[in-house]
């Protein structure tokens, strides 16, 4: 009895010198919700600080369907421009061309997108997107040119022939849709239009449900080109009629492009439409626009790694300084190529080669931009080959 009582004595005294006391207890609390809140404050800081950061030099730029040339030029982009913390492209997979221009028009977040140029003009035209889009859409470069594929099976030998035939023009709302639409009314072909995926359209072009589905995109495209069962089907001629040649270019498919579906030796003649790279028309003193001119910047000071393997080989058409007629470029895009035009050929120079191309187009009938680009590459080789000697 005695031993129990004196531990228990033992045990009050120790626990009341290991106590805090009521005032050790407050001050404790309010030492530790100090810290607590300063901690807090300075994470919520450094986050904000990062995110900033990072909002503040990444470009987003929407392309189309993920079967589409220009989702592959755009991841292109975001691999040779990205420069860590400075600049990140980022690619958005979109809907297709009609939907990107409503997208960098009207979509929170999206800075840029690749659309096609008959279909800048189509809108413009319309009006369907308001009034003045020339005003609200810029440019920053023309790209490659798309080509119309129309797969068929083998015993339609005309365009023509698929008047009044079932024809899948893609999913709705597409820039296969309406270029679709708009080449076929010109050409006086009265289809009926379905709209289904392209895998679809294909097996129902082999059973004969359907005449024929079309695709507008760069060629190859992955969806005719990885075809492993092509017996029956071919790409049929798109003839390129006066009434198209304001909006569209001449093209052709080999046997390089559709190894299964062209024979070798051919060529199926066809159209394209050029690819276009748009934004909206930011205020100079607008963030977006400040955004913009870091990819800008970078994109033409960097070009020539886009002509190189393992890129697109559609970066190859590119030309960045040609002009879209009728539309207003980006100012920091026209500011940077009058720059460079200053920088690496004198006026005596630029009028030489304006004056060949007058001369070339009046022997040769108009001059593409896809050989405008080449001429001028193969004038600027020989130029600094002179300027050497």
């Amino acid at each position: 009895m005695r031993i129990a009582l004196a531990c228990g004595l033992s045990l009050l005294a120790v626990a009341a010198v290991a106590a805090p006391s009521l005032t050790d207890r407050a001050n404790a609390e309010v030492y530790n919700t100090a810290t607590g809140a300063g901690t807090v404050a300075a994470a919520q800081s450094t986050r904000e600080n990062f995110r900033a950061r990072i909002n503040e030099n990444v470009v987003t730029v929407m392309a189309g369907s993920p079967s589409g040339t220009d989702l592959a030029v755009i991841q292109d982009l975001a691999e040779v421009l990205d420069d860590g913390d400075n600049l990140r492209v980022l690619p958005m997979v979109g809907k297709g061309p009609e939907q990107n221009i409503k997208d960098v028009m009207f979509l929170r977040g999206v800075d840029m997108g690749i659309t096609q140029a008959n279909l800048l003009k189509h809108f413009d035209r319309t009006g369907d997107l308001g009034p003045n889009l020339k005003g609200r859409i810029t440019y920053i470069a023309k790209l490659f040119n798309e080509e119309m594929h129309v797969l068929v099976r083998s015993e339609v030998n005309d365009i023509k022939e698929l008047n009044g035939k079932d024809v899948n023009f893609g999913a709705q709302g597409s820039g296969t849709e309406i270029t679709g639409r708009l080449i076929f009314a010109a050409l006086g072909v009265d289809a009926q239009e379905v709209n289904l995926t392209d895998s679809d359209a294909i097996e129902k072009v082999k059973t004969g449900e359907i005449a024929a589905t079309i695709l507008v995109t760069g060629k190859p495209a992955p969806a005719f080109a990885n075809l492993k069962e092509t017996t029956g089907l071919k790409l049929l001629s798109v003839p390129y009629a006066k009434s198209l040649e304001d909006e569209y270019y001449p093209a052709m498919l080999t046997h390089e492009d559709y190894p299964s579906l062209v024979p070798e030796g051919a060529r199926v003649d066809t159209l394209s439409v050029c690819a276009v790279l748009v934004s909206f028309n930011w205020p100079t003193d607008s963030i977006r626009y400040k955004k913009i001119a870091k990819l800008v910047d970078r994109f033409f000071a960097r070009f020539d790694d886009f002509q190189v393997a393992p890129r697109h080989p559609k970066w190859k058409e590119v030309n960045f300084a040609a002009t879209l007629e009728g539309w207003r470029r980006s100012p920091l895009a026209q500011t940077w190529i009058d720059q460079a035009a200053t920088r690496t050929t004198d006026t005596a120079s630029r009028s030489n080669f304006d004056a060949f191309l007058a001369e070339a187009s009046t022997a040769r009938g108009p001059i593409s931009d896809a050989e405008r680009a080449d001429l001028f590459r193969a004038f600027l080789e020989w130029n600094r080959g002179r300027n050497q000697n």
